[in-house]
Protein backbone atom coordinates (compact mmCIF):
# COMPACT_ATOMS: atom_id res chain seq x y z
CA UNK A 1 0.00 0.00 0.00
CA UNK A 2 2.73 2.45 0.94
CA UNK A 3 5.03 3.38 -1.90
CA UNK A 4 8.66 1.95 -1.90
CA UNK A 5 9.93 5.45 -2.17
CA UNK A 6 8.11 6.69 1.07
CA UNK A 7 9.75 3.44 2.99
CA UNK A 8 13.25 2.91 1.91
CA UNK A 9 14.16 7.05 2.03
CA UNK A 10 16.77 7.04 5.21
CA UNK A 11 15.91 8.89 8.38
CA UNK A 12 17.22 12.00 8.69
CA UNK A 13 19.65 10.55 11.90
CA UNK A 14 20.29 14.16 13.66
CA UNK A 15 16.44 14.84 13.63
CA UNK A 16 16.01 11.10 15.57
CA UNK A 17 18.95 12.52 18.06
CA UNK A 18 16.84 15.41 18.62
CA UNK A 19 13.72 13.91 19.46
CA UNK A 20 14.89 11.48 21.76
CA UNK A 21 16.49 14.30 23.36
CA UNK A 22 13.20 15.76 23.76
CA UNK A 23 11.62 12.72 25.40
CA UNK A 24 14.44 12.72 27.94
CA UNK A 25 13.35 16.38 28.72
CA UNK A 26 10.04 15.88 28.75
CA UNK A 27 11.27 13.75 32.10
CA UNK A 28 12.99 16.09 33.15
CA UNK A 29 16.11 15.63 32.14
CA UNK A 30 18.52 18.62 30.73
CA UNK A 31 19.66 17.96 27.58
CA UNK A 32 22.62 20.29 26.28
CA UNK A 33 22.08 20.70 22.34
CA UNK A 34 24.75 20.88 20.46
CA UNK A 35 23.36 18.23 17.51
CA UNK A 36 21.04 20.81 15.32
CA UNK A 37 22.20 23.65 13.47
CA UNK A 38 19.46 26.05 14.37
CA UNK A 39 20.27 29.61 15.69
CA UNK A 40 19.70 30.58 19.13
CA UNK A 41 19.09 33.98 18.15
CA UNK A 42 15.83 35.81 18.15
CA UNK A 43 14.69 36.99 14.54
CA UNK A 44 16.04 40.66 14.56
CA UNK A 45 13.47 43.32 15.98
CA UNK A 46 13.56 45.12 12.39
CA UNK A 47 12.57 42.17 10.75
CA UNK A 48 9.83 41.12 12.78
CA UNK A 49 8.34 44.79 13.36
CA UNK A 50 8.44 44.51 9.06
CA UNK A 51 6.22 41.16 9.56
CA UNK A 52 3.65 43.13 11.54
CA UNK A 53 3.88 46.15 9.57
CA UNK A 54 2.31 43.46 6.44
CA UNK A 55 0.29 41.63 8.67
CA UNK A 56 -1.67 45.61 9.12
CA UNK A 57 -1.32 45.97 5.85
CA UNK A 58 -3.39 42.82 4.57
CA UNK A 59 -0.41 41.40 2.96
CA UNK A 60 -1.86 37.59 3.83
CA UNK A 61 -2.90 36.20 0.08
CA UNK A 62 -1.39 34.26 -2.30
CA UNK A 63 1.41 35.99 -4.59
CA UNK A 64 3.45 35.56 -7.81
CA UNK A 65 4.68 32.15 -7.83
CA UNK A 66 7.76 33.39 -8.24
CA UNK A 67 7.86 35.77 -5.25
CA UNK A 68 6.92 39.26 -4.80
CA UNK A 69 9.12 41.66 -7.38
CA UNK A 70 9.88 43.87 -4.26
CA UNK A 71 12.00 41.07 -2.94
CA UNK A 72 13.15 39.79 -5.67
CA UNK A 73 14.56 42.96 -6.61
CA UNK A 74 16.55 43.19 -2.98
CA UNK A 75 17.86 39.51 -3.56
CA UNK A 76 19.33 40.99 -7.05
CA UNK A 77 20.51 44.26 -5.09
CA UNK A 78 22.39 41.90 -2.39
CA UNK A 79 23.83 39.78 -4.81
CA UNK A 80 25.70 42.88 -6.33
CA UNK A 81 26.65 44.63 -3.47
CA UNK A 82 28.00 41.41 -1.81
CA UNK A 83 29.64 39.76 -5.11
CA UNK A 84 29.43 41.80 -7.78
CA UNK A 85 27.29 39.31 -10.06
CA UNK A 86 24.66 40.84 -11.73
CA UNK A 87 20.76 39.48 -12.35
CA UNK A 88 17.65 40.22 -13.08
CA UNK A 89 14.71 39.57 -10.71
CA UNK A 90 13.47 37.48 -13.10
CA UNK A 91 15.82 34.72 -12.67
CA UNK A 92 14.62 34.01 -8.90
CA UNK A 93 12.36 31.96 -7.65
CA UNK A 94 11.17 32.92 -3.82
CA UNK A 95 10.14 29.32 -2.18
CA UNK A 96 9.00 28.64 1.39
CA UNK A 97 12.53 27.98 2.94
CA UNK A 98 15.88 26.33 0.74
CA UNK A 99 14.75 22.75 1.44
CA UNK A 100 11.70 23.14 -1.24
CA UNK A 101 14.16 25.11 -3.36
CA UNK A 102 16.65 21.88 -3.65
CA UNK A 103 13.89 20.21 -4.41
CA UNK A 104 12.27 22.16 -7.64
CA UNK A 105 15.97 22.37 -8.70
CA UNK A 106 16.89 18.63 -8.64
CA UNK A 107 13.48 17.88 -9.79
CA UNK A 108 14.19 19.77 -12.96
CA UNK A 109 17.18 18.57 -14.12
CA UNK A 110 17.32 15.00 -12.92
CA UNK A 111 15.37 12.50 -15.55
CA UNK A 112 15.40 8.37 -13.82
CA UNK A 113 18.99 7.31 -13.95
CA UNK A 114 20.98 10.71 -13.85
CA UNK A 115 23.40 11.36 -11.65
CA UNK A 116 24.53 14.34 -9.43
CA UNK A 117 28.23 14.52 -7.76
CA UNK A 118 28.36 15.50 -4.66
CA UNK A 119 31.39 15.42 -1.87
CA UNK A 120 31.41 12.66 0.85
CA UNK A 121 30.80 14.06 3.45
CA UNK A 122 27.66 16.30 2.11
CA UNK A 123 24.62 17.79 4.22
CA UNK A 124 22.56 14.46 4.89
CA UNK A 125 19.41 15.30 3.12
CA UNK A 126 21.04 15.98 -0.57
CA UNK A 127 21.02 12.07 -1.46
CA UNK A 128 17.59 11.94 -0.39
CA UNK A 129 16.15 14.23 -2.95
CA UNK A 130 18.21 12.80 -5.29
CA UNK A 131 17.40 8.96 -5.00
CA UNK A 132 13.52 9.78 -4.40
CA UNK A 133 13.33 11.63 -8.02
CA UNK A 134 15.32 8.39 -9.18
CA UNK A 135 18.60 9.61 -9.71
CA UNK A 136 21.76 8.66 -8.41
CA UNK A 137 24.21 10.74 -6.36
CA UNK A 138 27.64 9.86 -7.50
CA UNK A 139 29.94 10.87 -4.46
CA UNK A 140 33.73 12.30 -4.36
CA UNK A 141 35.45 11.75 -1.47
CA UNK A 142 36.75 14.96 0.72
CA UNK A 143 39.45 14.39 3.06
CA UNK A 144 40.24 16.18 6.76
CA UNK A 145 43.87 16.85 5.88
CA UNK A 146 42.71 19.17 2.78
CA UNK A 147 39.65 21.22 4.75
CA UNK A 148 36.92 18.73 3.38
CA UNK A 149 37.46 20.52 0.04
CA UNK A 150 37.05 18.99 -3.45
CA UNK A 151 40.01 18.40 -5.14
CA UNK A 152 38.89 19.49 -8.87
CA UNK A 153 41.08 16.46 -10.70
CA UNK A 154 38.66 13.99 -8.38
CA UNK A 155 35.50 15.37 -9.85
CA UNK A 156 36.36 15.28 -13.37
CA UNK A 157 37.56 11.72 -12.93
CA UNK A 158 33.68 11.08 -11.74
CA UNK A 159 31.88 13.05 -14.64
CA UNK A 160 30.26 11.16 -17.13
CA UNK A 161 27.22 10.74 -19.61
CA UNK A 162 24.90 10.86 -17.46
CA UNK A 163 25.95 13.34 -15.11
CA UNK A 164 23.81 16.20 -14.37
CA UNK A 165 25.29 18.36 -11.55
CA UNK A 166 27.78 19.34 -9.44
CA UNK A 167 26.33 19.81 -5.78
CA UNK A 168 28.51 22.08 -3.25
CA UNK A 169 28.34 23.96 -0.92
CA UNK A 170 30.42 26.43 0.96
CA UNK A 171 30.53 27.06 4.01
CA UNK A 172 29.90 23.54 4.67
CA UNK A 173 27.33 21.52 6.29
CA UNK A 174 28.56 19.52 8.36
CA UNK A 175 32.05 20.40 8.15
CA UNK A 176 31.93 24.27 8.54
CA UNK A 177 34.90 24.91 5.83
CA UNK A 178 34.77 26.83 2.60
CA UNK A 179 35.97 26.30 -1.14
CA UNK A 180 38.47 28.46 -2.10
CA UNK A 181 37.92 30.63 -5.60
CA UNK A 182 40.09 28.66 -7.91
CA UNK A 183 38.60 25.04 -6.99
CA UNK A 184 35.69 26.83 -7.52
CA UNK A 185 36.75 27.95 -10.63
CA UNK A 186 37.41 25.01 -11.82
CA UNK A 187 34.43 22.48 -11.31
CA UNK A 188 32.49 25.62 -12.76
CA UNK A 189 34.41 24.82 -16.00
CA UNK A 190 34.12 21.02 -16.11
CA UNK A 191 30.86 21.07 -17.90
CA UNK A 192 27.93 20.03 -15.82
CA UNK A 193 25.28 22.25 -14.20
CA UNK A 194 26.54 23.56 -10.93
CA UNK A 195 24.22 23.56 -7.65
CA UNK A 196 25.59 26.13 -5.28
CA UNK A 197 23.68 25.71 -2.21
CA UNK A 198 24.70 29.04 -0.18
CA UNK A 199 22.39 28.92 2.50
CA UNK A 200 25.42 29.94 5.25
CA UNK A 201 27.31 32.60 3.76
CA UNK A 202 27.77 35.39 5.31
CA UNK A 203 28.65 33.08 8.35
CA UNK A 204 32.48 33.64 7.64
CA UNK A 205 34.96 34.19 10.26
CA UNK A 206 38.35 34.25 8.52
CA UNK A 207 38.65 34.52 4.23
CA UNK A 208 36.14 35.22 2.11
CA UNK A 209 33.22 32.88 0.85
CA UNK A 210 32.07 33.09 -3.07
CA UNK A 211 28.87 32.68 -4.87
CA UNK A 212 29.22 30.28 -7.80
CA UNK A 213 27.67 32.85 -9.89
CA UNK A 214 31.60 35.27 -10.20
CA UNK A 215 32.42 32.38 -12.28
CA UNK A 216 29.54 30.94 -14.31
CA UNK A 217 26.11 31.65 -14.98
CA UNK A 218 25.25 27.99 -15.63
CA UNK A 219 24.33 27.47 -12.52
CA UNK A 220 21.79 27.23 -9.83
CA UNK A 221 22.49 28.89 -6.45
CA UNK A 222 20.47 27.88 -3.17
CA UNK A 223 20.11 30.60 -0.44
CA UNK A 224 17.76 32.14 2.35
CA UNK A 225 17.12 33.50 5.16
CA UNK A 226 17.55 31.02 7.74
CA UNK A 227 20.72 30.58 9.14
CA UNK A 228 22.07 34.13 8.63
CA UNK A 229 18.88 36.23 9.65
CA UNK A 230 17.58 33.85 12.85
CA UNK A 231 14.84 32.89 10.92
CA UNK A 232 13.92 29.00 10.70
CA UNK A 233 10.54 28.68 11.32
CA UNK A 234 9.94 31.62 8.97
CA UNK A 235 10.77 29.59 6.07
CA UNK A 236 11.70 31.67 3.28
CA UNK A 237 14.21 31.26 0.58
CA UNK A 238 15.40 31.68 -3.11
CA UNK A 239 16.49 30.01 -5.93
CA UNK A 240 18.75 32.28 -8.87
CA UNK A 241 18.42 30.47 -12.04
CA UNK A 242 19.59 30.22 -15.69
CA UNK A 243 16.93 31.97 -17.68
CA UNK A 244 16.10 28.49 -19.25
CA UNK A 245 15.18 26.58 -16.21
CA UNK A 246 12.87 29.53 -14.78
CA UNK A 247 9.84 29.21 -16.42
CA UNK A 248 9.99 25.12 -15.66
CA UNK A 249 10.69 25.46 -12.13
CA UNK A 250 7.89 27.95 -11.73
CA UNK A 251 5.55 25.37 -13.46
CA UNK A 252 6.73 22.89 -10.80
CA UNK A 253 6.56 25.44 -7.97
CA UNK A 254 2.82 26.75 -9.09
CA UNK A 255 1.87 22.74 -8.55
CA UNK A 256 3.45 21.83 -5.71
CA UNK A 257 3.38 24.58 -3.29
CA UNK A 258 1.62 27.44 -5.36
CA UNK A 259 3.78 30.74 -3.74
CA UNK A 260 5.94 31.73 -0.29
CA UNK A 261 3.87 33.11 2.30
CA UNK A 262 3.04 36.76 1.35
CA UNK A 263 4.03 38.67 4.96
CA UNK A 264 7.01 36.51 5.49
CA UNK A 265 7.99 38.08 1.67
CA UNK A 266 8.11 41.37 3.16
CA UNK A 267 10.01 40.85 6.36
CA UNK A 268 12.76 39.26 3.80
CA UNK A 269 13.23 42.91 2.19
CA UNK A 270 13.92 44.17 5.18
CA UNK A 271 16.19 41.43 6.21
CA UNK A 272 18.71 41.97 3.09
CA UNK A 273 18.49 46.39 3.30
CA UNK A 274 17.96 46.87 7.11
CA UNK A 275 19.19 43.85 9.29
CA UNK A 276 22.97 44.11 8.70
CA UNK A 277 23.90 45.85 11.99
CA UNK A 278 22.06 42.37 13.80
CA UNK A 279 23.75 40.03 11.67
CA UNK A 280 26.95 41.50 12.24
CA UNK A 281 26.37 41.19 16.05
CA UNK A 282 25.25 37.71 15.60
CA UNK A 283 28.40 36.48 13.24
CA UNK A 284 30.99 37.86 16.22
CA UNK A 285 29.38 35.75 18.75
CA UNK A 286 29.09 32.75 17.05
CA UNK A 287 33.21 33.08 16.35
CA UNK A 288 33.54 33.39 19.64
CA UNK A 289 32.02 30.09 20.00
CA UNK A 290 33.72 29.06 17.43
CA UNK A 291 37.13 29.13 19.05
CA UNK A 292 36.29 28.20 22.47
CA UNK A 293 34.78 24.76 21.09
CA UNK A 294 37.74 23.98 18.87
CA UNK A 295 39.84 25.21 21.86
CA UNK A 296 37.71 22.82 24.00
CA UNK A 297 37.08 19.86 21.68
CA UNK A 298 41.21 19.69 20.95
CA UNK A 299 42.01 19.81 24.71
CA UNK A 300 39.30 16.50 25.13
CA UNK A 301 41.59 14.61 22.28
CA UNK A 302 38.86 15.08 19.21
CA UNK A 303 40.96 15.85 16.03
CA UNK A 304 40.68 19.00 13.85
CA UNK A 305 43.25 19.43 11.21
CA UNK A 306 41.77 22.18 9.42
CA UNK A 307 39.74 24.80 11.53
CA UNK A 308 36.75 25.42 10.05
CA UNK A 309 35.93 29.08 9.17
CA UNK A 310 32.37 29.18 7.98
CA UNK A 311 28.33 27.87 9.26
CA UNK A 312 28.61 26.74 12.88
CA UNK A 313 29.53 23.67 12.81
CA UNK A 314 32.71 21.40 13.68
CA UNK A 315 33.18 17.93 12.34
CA UNK A 316 35.63 16.25 14.66
CA UNK A 317 37.02 13.38 13.76
CA UNK A 318 35.98 11.13 16.73
CA UNK A 319 37.31 7.53 15.81
CA UNK A 320 39.99 7.02 18.63
CA UNK A 321 36.88 6.68 21.08
CA UNK A 322 34.87 4.94 18.04
CA UNK A 323 34.50 3.83 15.00
CA UNK A 324 30.40 3.70 15.32
CA UNK A 325 29.44 7.14 15.49
CA UNK A 326 25.65 6.02 15.59
CA UNK A 327 26.16 4.39 18.65
CA UNK A 328 28.81 6.70 20.22
CA UNK A 329 26.69 9.64 19.61
CA UNK A 330 22.92 7.63 21.70
CA UNK A 331 25.58 6.83 24.36
CA UNK A 332 26.93 10.71 25.02
CA UNK A 333 22.93 11.31 24.86
CA UNK A 334 21.97 8.81 27.08
CA UNK A 335 24.97 9.33 29.87
CA UNK A 336 26.56 13.07 29.17
CA UNK A 337 22.90 14.97 28.45
CA UNK A 338 24.79 16.42 25.51
CA UNK A 339 23.22 16.13 21.69
CA UNK A 340 25.78 15.91 18.54
CA UNK A 341 25.38 14.40 15.74
CA UNK A 342 26.23 11.21 14.64
CA UNK A 343 29.04 11.68 11.22
CA UNK A 344 26.98 8.85 9.60
CA UNK A 345 24.37 10.97 9.12
CA UNK A 346 26.97 13.08 6.58
CA UNK A 347 27.99 10.02 4.22
CA UNK A 348 29.74 7.08 4.77
CA UNK A 349 33.39 8.70 4.25
CA UNK A 350 32.27 11.07 7.94
CA UNK A 351 31.74 7.72 9.82
CA UNK A 352 33.53 8.04 12.87
CA UNK A 353 33.20 11.52 13.54
CA UNK A 354 31.02 13.85 15.24
CA UNK A 355 29.67 16.82 14.18
CA UNK A 356 29.16 19.56 17.09
CA UNK A 357 26.98 22.98 16.65
CA UNK A 358 27.76 26.03 18.43
CA UNK A 359 24.76 27.55 17.42
CA UNK A 360 24.03 27.53 21.35
CA UNK A 361 24.83 29.95 23.62
CA UNK A 362 28.57 29.89 25.17
CA UNK A 363 27.28 28.85 28.45
CA UNK A 364 25.62 26.11 26.88
CA UNK A 365 28.42 25.43 24.98
CA UNK A 366 30.33 25.03 28.17
CA UNK A 367 28.37 22.91 30.00
CA UNK A 368 28.38 20.79 26.96
CA UNK A 369 31.67 20.36 27.02
CA UNK A 370 32.55 19.70 30.65
CA UNK A 371 29.46 16.48 30.30
CA UNK A 372 31.64 15.58 27.41
CA UNK A 373 34.50 15.94 29.32
CA UNK A 374 33.75 13.98 32.27
CA UNK A 375 31.88 11.51 30.35
CA UNK A 376 35.15 10.77 28.79
CA UNK A 377 37.04 10.21 31.45
CA UNK A 378 34.77 8.11 33.06
CA UNK A 379 34.83 6.24 29.88
CA UNK A 380 38.67 5.89 29.74
CA UNK A 381 39.85 2.53 31.22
Amino acid sequence: MIAERALKIPPFIVMDVLERAAEMERRGEDVVHLEVGEPDFDTPQCIKEAAFRALREGRTHYTHSLGIPELREAICEHYVRRYGVDITPERVVVTAGTSPGLFLAFASVIEPGDEVILSNPHYACYPHFIRFLHGKPVFVEVEESDGFQYRPERVAERVGPRTKAILINSPSNPTGNLLDAERMRALAEMGPLIISDEIYHGLVYEGREHSILEFTDRAVVLNGFSKLYAMTGWRLGYLILPPEMVRPIQKIHQNFFISANDFVQWAGITALREAGPDVERMRRIYDERRRYMLRRLRDLGFGITVEPTGAFYVLANARHLSEDSYSLAFDILEKARVGVAPGIDFGTHAEGYLRFSYAASLDRIREGMDRLEAYLQERSP
